[in-house]
């Protein structure tokens, strides 16, 4: 039960038996102990590195076993001084590490300027893209050369959805090599059914985000996609993104009617909960407070859906609305 305080069975014994016969020679403490009389030696040398065993006040050429309550009570001192060392220098070297951690991922995310972000790896573009994803306050454009096999499955786990949910405007262009098979179009479909835009076109250049009209995210390298992504957000890079994308979704096929979406409904949850309150006398501040939403995404609802209705007014929403079977 010592051996925290640097005294093992061995040494305790020879302390013990000193305690006992503080008279007794190194011979006769070997035989008290039954251990070879080098080992004792050894053992009395330990003690006095401990100072449980120190010269006599009287006669310094003779020693004495120091009292249990103050010779533990000291070992227990230093060995708290220790552990309390210890613990400085461990939290001083988890300091350390987290400045390396953020070392390492300053090496892995490298700015050349403030308006352009470069992530290399995979795994790393991934995340920051969809950290930056969930960030979207009203649109999130794709372009997405990807195949059947590069498509997440099951695509109720894909991470389109919590931004459908929460209203984003969402337009994706796909391959028509995709769409064509029906795994593909299955796809397609699922997130057509659930708010999201979806284009189809022969090809595409590359891999290209747009997020809010703010910011656009593209390959590193378009040949190697798992090389990383670059993220620009400077307004002339942004603009000629957009551009791009405008020319490809202007040409790119729509694959589905409107008014084919979430069980024959064209509306989001949100949307459709809009609607409802809109159409019970709730103001814009009143629908945000209730949806737990602000009061600029309730009033973007409201907006895009007096596009897709053609209404003027409330009133005009409230009456296309109802004519459509929505509230």
């Amino acid at each position: 039960m010592l051996e925290p305080l640097g005294l093992d069975e061995a040494t305790y014994a020879v302390y013990h038996a000193l305690l006992r016969a503080p008279d007794a020679t190194p011979e006769q403490l070997a035989a008290l102990v039954n251990r070879p009389l080098d080992e004792v030696h050894e053992l009395l040398a330990d003690l006095r590195k401990l100072d449980l065993l120190v010269p006599t006040w009287t006669n310094p050429s003779v020693e004495h076993a120091v009292h249990p309550r103050v010779g533990l009570t000291g070992l227990v001192e230093r060995r708290r001084s220790e552990l309390t060392r210890m613990l400085g220098e461990l939290a001083e070297a988890e300091s350390s590490a987290e400045i390396m951690a953020e070392q390492y991922n300053e090496l892995l995310t490298a700015r050349t300027s403030g308006d352009v972000e470069v992530l290399k790896g995979r795994a790393n573009a991934s995340r920051r893209v969809e950290e930056l994803g969930a960030k979207a306050r009203e649109s999130f454009w794709g372009l997405i050369p990807g195949h059947v096999d590069d498509i997440l499955s099951p695509a109720e786990e894909s991470p389109d959805l919590p931004l459908l949910e929460r209203g984003i405007k969402m337009r994706t262009i796909y391959l028509q090599s995709m769409t064509v098979t029906k795994q593909g179009l299955e796809f397609a479909a699922f997130m057509h059914k659930h708010g999201n835009e979806v284009r189809a076109t022969p090809t595409l250049p590359m891999r290209l985000l747009l997020i809010d009209q703010e910011i656009a995210i593209m390959p590193l390298n378009p040949e190697q996609e798992s090389a990383g992504a670059v993220i620009h957000r400077s307004p002339a890079v942004v603009a000629l993104a957009l551009a791009l994308f405008d020319s490809y979704w202007a040409r790119a096929t729509e694959l589905f009617a409107p008014e084919d979406r979430e069980d024959g409904s064209p509306l989001t949850p949100h949307e459709a909960e809009v609607l409802r309150l809109l159409a019970g006398g709730a103001k814009d501040e009143q629908v945000a407070r209730l949806l737990g939403i602000s009061l600029r995404t309730a009033r973007r609802i409201t907006a895009n859906l007096s596009d897709r209705l053609d209404a003027t007014s409330r009133f005009e929403l409230g009456v296309a609305a109802a004519k459509r079977g929505w509230v």
